[in-house]
């Protein structure tokens, strides 16, 4: 028997089972999650000026941001989603600004909000699969 790391496309269908089998809270998480991932990615690219990288994941980041803007529930999120919808602009705004002048220091701060973001996202996923077990039990 092989213990060896599984392959890319292994890794691909983990990941594609595990989006399937998710709910909306654990969906949201990993959206963030590759937000971070690809702030993180366009950061260490400018600093390394890796152009052809910081371009395409710039490009992922404004698309991941683009969609959780489109996909935001103004009934039933209220004033909530009103800050969010103004913070994922906000920082759609800075990524166009940061892709053009290469500005690692606003990248780390985005990179930190998005951080902070899936944190919070995952705090609120976990708490209510708690719930849900509480009152499964």
């Amino acid at each position: 028997m092989s213990y060896a790391a599984p392959s890319a496309s292994h890794r691909d269908s983990y990941r594609e089972m595990e989006i399937q089998a998710a709910g909306a809270e654990k969906l949201l998480c990993i959206v963030f999650e590759q937000l971070v991932v690809n702030l993180e990615r366009a950061r260490i690219s400018m600093e390394r000026q890796d152009i052809e990288l910081r371009v395409v994941s710039l490009r992922r980041a404004r698309n991941i941001l683009t969609e959780l803007l489109a996909t935001l529930d103004f009934e039933k999120g209220g004033a909530i989603a009103i800050q969010l919808a103004d913070l994922y602009q906000f920082m759609l705004y800075e990524l166009v600004d940061i892709g053009q002048r290469g500005d690692v220091v606003t990248m780390r701060k985005l990179v930190n909000i998005a951080s902070q973001l899936r944190d919070g996202f995952v705090g609120a996923q976990q708490q209510l699969a708690s719930q849900k077990q509480l009152r499964s039990a």
